[in-house]
């Protein structure tokens, strides 16, 4: 990374500040760069303001699972990517390994209750209910698309 200031005989307290607020900045554009592109931010064309909100919203909770999910996230790197240890891992590399998450982690809905298929019609018993046959029949009548050929006329001579 370079940084360059046009602040002439700066001390070292400003040059570190100055730095810092850098690092910053850099963090938080590639944050959004991540909302973008990964995430989905700027995908959907929202007229509403109150839905763009609640975008926006929705898609922060899905990056502070991403950062949650750290610790416990596999890595599934990409065969030029180093390896890293759990929780030092990049948002997009937790995503990557997030499925594994979902099977460890356990719902709050309980499991589905068994049940068999409801009476129907019985047996035996005809459909009053047939469903409706529509005719497939042309669009236009007979002649109206039709073009007249023209009568053939010989040269005399």
């Amino acid at each position: 990374m370079w940084l360059w200031a046009s602040v002439t005989g700066a001390a070292e307290q400003e040059i570190t500040t100055l730095w810092q607020a850098y690092l910053r900045r850099f963090d938080l554009e590639h944050t959004f760069r991540f909302f973008k592109q990964t995430l989905g931010w700027d995908t959907p064309k929202l007229r509403d303001p109150a839905a763009a909100d609640r975008w926006t919203w929705l898609i922060i909770t899905a990056y502070t699972q991403l950062r949650l999910a750290a610790t416990i996230t596999a890595d599934h790197r990409l065969p030029w990517q180093r390896p890293q240890p759990p929780g030092t891992m990049t948002p997009a590399r937790v995503r990557r390994g997030f499925r594994a998450v979902r099977d460890t982690l356990g719902t709050p809905a309980a499991p589905p209750k068994p049940c068999t298929p409801g009476p129907g019609r019985p047996k035996g018993s005809a459909n009053r209910h047939k469903a409706p046959h529509h005719d497939v029949g042309k669009r236009h009548p007979i002649g109206k698309h039709r073009t007249k050929r023209r009568a053939k006329t010989k040269p005399k001579g």
